[in-house]
């Protein structure tokens, strides 16, 4: 049996970084414990109630959030706020590979660009392209989160 594995990202914003990456992965924020959120109502509000509730510090509530896969296929994302700087280049990133998965050169090309000008939208840098060069390369894009954590869609 394999480990369960929860990916992990610093973030200034966590709650907004959170919503960037709820929107580019098709996820979910999921309510508090022992809420239940009506589908597609906004979370926060009702983690707002609910740390208040328990006692968190105002300056405390915006420095976690966390996204699930709404199929419960996907790993959990946790975000942490943290006070220094992200440095360089990030050893680790994600790779979005759903949104094109059957589709080849051009076709697969625009769909990418229609994922990138989506995130973009949403506060993702679009970095560079990469054409199809079969055999082995499909083509991808390369981009930024809103905290510039890159990523690829491909």
């Amino acid at each position: 049996m394999s480990l369960d594995v929860q990916i992990t990202f610093d973030a200034h914003d966590a709650p907004a970084l959170a919503d960037f990456w709820a929107a580019a992965l098709d996820y979910v924020v999921p309510g508090p414990p022992g809420v239940a959120l009506e589908p597609g109502a906004d979370p926060w509000p009702a983690w707002d109630v609910f740390l208040e509730r328990v006692g968190v510090p105002v300056e405390q509530r915006r420095s976690k959030a966390a996204i699930e896969d709404p199929q419960g296929r996907g790993p959990r994302v946790f975000f942490q706020q943290v006070p220094e700087e992200k440095m360089a280049k990030n050893r680790v990133h994600l790779d979005v590979r759903s949104v094109a998965p059957d589709l080849a050169g051009d076709a697969r090309m625009e769909a990418l660009e229609a994922a990138a000008e989506r995130l973009v939208a949403r506060g993702a840098t679009r970095r560079e392209r990469f054409e199809p060069d079969p055999p082995l390369e499909t083509g991808f894009l390369v981009m930024q989160d809103p905290e510039g954590n890159e990523f690829c869609l491909g």
